[in-house]
């Protein structure tokens, strides 16, 4: 396919979203990089009314920076579709899918890919009593960045008592999925090729928003130094999920690897169809092993976009 040369660039970072910080963050670096690589970038935080500034932007192309709800949720791509405005990563149908954590793993399970158990169910449901034997992990379906996230160990008496308050502010729809025990590993998929296996490792409980983001929160183990069967299989999982959702430009796919279990189980956990480009984020941490500089990376995601993704 002939790469269409774009050059002026709106990025898309901040919006409104409970990772607001952390788009702001990959806007700020995908700016700087694209200005690098001789694009006229700018900054855009959609507002109100995100239609109209786009339209007094006339950007090129967009490079979508926002991570969470109205980002990568299929609502803004559906928004520069209809403006025929070129984007970069993926489209309506796939971010839809994707980013509701449930609807992912029925695509998954369509696909013949590995996962576990998991119950759909209304958080003050979910907050009365165990819906599943513990250990199991209470996530909002369709947040990312581990916001919200909570996992319910053998012997806790009873799930948070605030997913039943007035107080929640995030998803009323929850996904209660089967703890998977062993080691926390992701994949970024690169157009159709993946770019390596990345080990995250932490001192914290688990790998929460703070492990993600803050400094020294997370320790990220490149290549990790797992078996190369096993590093093998999770390259090829990682591209079946990509193709599955009809995911385009860059991804990453989490898994748990358990090689506790005399089966080493590889079991699937989510698709990012807008991975973070902060200066912890793990995509630019495996490019850059794969020999692509940061800036290189934004510039082959800007050259990969297009409308009717």
């Amino acid at each position: 396919m002939t790469k269409v040369a774009y050059r002026k660039i709106a990025v898309l970072m901040g919006g409104m979203s409970a990772e607001r910080e952390v788009s702001l963050s990959s806007g700020r670096g995908v700016v700087a990089a694209l200005l690098q690589e001789g694009f006229d970038a700018v900054p855009l935080d959609p507002g109100p009314n995100p239609g109209q500034q786009l339209f007094e932007a006339k950007p090129d192309a967009v490079f979508n920076a926002l991570h969470g709800r109205f980002g990568e949720d299929g609502t803004v791509q559906g928004l520069l579709e209809l403006m025929r405005i070129p984007y970069t990563h993926s489209g309506v149908l796939s971010s839809a899918l994707a980013m509701h954590k449930e609807r992912t793993k029925d695509v998954y399970r369509a696909a013949g890919l590995p996962v576990v158990k998991s119950i759909d169910a209304d958080r003050r449901e979910v907050g009365k009593t165990h819906l599943m034997e513990p250990p199991y992990v209470i996530k909002p379906v369709n947040e990312g960045s581990s916001v919200g996230i909570y996992i319910i160990r053998k012997g806790d008496n009873r799930p948070p008592a605030e997913l039943g308050t007035d107080t929640w502010t995030l998803s009323s729809e929850m996904m209660v999925e089967e703890f998977v025990p062993g080691r926390e590993l992701t994949v970024s998929v690169m157009g159709d090729r993946a770019l390596g296996v990345t080990e995250i490792t932490t001192e914290l409980e688990f790998y929460d928003y703070e492990a993600k983001y803050a400094p020294g929160g997370s320790k990220h183990i490149v290549p990790a130094q797992i078996p190369q069967k096993a590093a093998g299989l999770a390259m090829e999982l990682a591209i079946a999920a990509h193709k599955a959702l009809g995911c385009r430009g860059v991804t990453r796919t989490d898994f748990r690897y358990d090689d506790t279990d005399p089966r080493a189980r590889m079991i699937l956990l989510e698709t990012n169809t807008q991975p973070g480009m902060t200066p912890t984020s793990l995509v630019p941490e495996q490019a850059a092993h794969v020999g692509m500089s940061y800036a290189k990376l934004c510039r082959w995601i800007v050259e990969d976009a297009s409308c009717d993704r």
